[in-house]
């Protein structure tokens, strides 16, 4: 069974991060003694060693899939996306902590699952109405230890450990990164239902999770995203936001997000052609 079943509270009870939450006690925001500059790319004072943290993202309910019950817990060749993506995470070395980030009625089904007991597996949070607050709840759960937030969807339950482990050296490297794949298709941009130019598509890449952060830059991405009334799609908007620039580190197409029905047979074919036992 996935331990521990308690569910700690997120930030705010209902869901969304208050703006008297913010920013975290003890966080590289909260220090006045930093200037901007040394809040962005500066070890806190209290990290004595940099640990690094996987926030889990499986509060969304995945309505385009229409399985009738939340994605994070739809089955994919007899184990949920979820407990997929968990185990992949827990077989990469340098994670120190996973941070399940859920809705509060899944709790139970969270406690029902069958994976993996690791003590780096911490109690799941609630999270909230959107991307960014359960970011936000999630990041605020983490010990203050922890040097460099990787964000993940549930949904993405195929990506490789090689990936991860790219991706996160490239973030510690240089501050922030992701991964991507380059676009394959030709784009047009469409207003109207007519065609207003044709972009470059060699310098267009379709973005991937997970994304890695300096814990500091993620906060004040987070902080000046709600200052702002901005919500973003994805988590390198945030701190792409305040002139960072993130690196990307190659995907592959398998790390796709399941979304539609489409793309849990498609995934169910990639398990069944690597001879995946379930």
């Amino acid at each position: 069974m996935v331990q521990p079943s308690a569910v700690q509270p997120s930030v705010a009870q209902a869901g969304a991060v208050q703006a008297s939450d913010w920013p975290p006690a003890g966080s590289i925001l909260a220090r006045e003694a930093l200037g901007p500059l040394e809040a962005r790319l500066e070890r806190p004072l209290y990290s004595l060693v940099m640990e690094t943290a996987v926030l889990v993202l499986a509060a969304g309910r995945g309505l385009r899939l229409g399985a009738g019950i939340p994605k994070a817990y739809v089955p994919l060749r007899g184990r949920t996306l979820l407990e997929r993506s968990l185990d992949i995470l827990l077989r990469v070395p340098g994670i120190d902590h996973l941070q399940p980030v859920l809705a509060r009625e899944d709790q139970d089904r969270y406690r029902a699952l069958v994976g993996p007991t690791d003590p780096r597996l911490a109690a799941p949070v609630v999270g909230g109405a959107e991307r960014q607050d359960s970011v936000a709840a999630g990041l605020a759960a983490l010990p203050e230890a922890v040097e460099w937030v990787m964000i993940h969807d549930a949904a993405r339950c195929l990506v490789r450990v090689e990936a991860v482990e790219r991706v996160l050296a490239l973030g510690r490297e240089c501050g922030a990164a992701l991964l991507a794949i380059p676009i394959g298709d030709t784009l047009k941009r469409v207003r109207a239902g007519a065609v207003e130019d044709s972009p470059d598509r060699a310098l267009h890449w379709l973005a991937q999770t997970p994304q890695v952060f300096r814990r500091g830059l993620l906060e004040e991405g987070l902080a000046k995203a709600r200052s702002d009334g901005f919500n973003a799609t994805d988590d390198a908007q945030l701190v792409e936001r305040l002139g960072v620039v993130v690196r990307v580190a190659e995907g592959h197409p398998e790390n796709l997000k399941i979304t539609r029905p489409s793309d849990l047979l498609l995934a169910e074919s990639w398990l069944a052609a690597e001879g995946d036992a379930a």
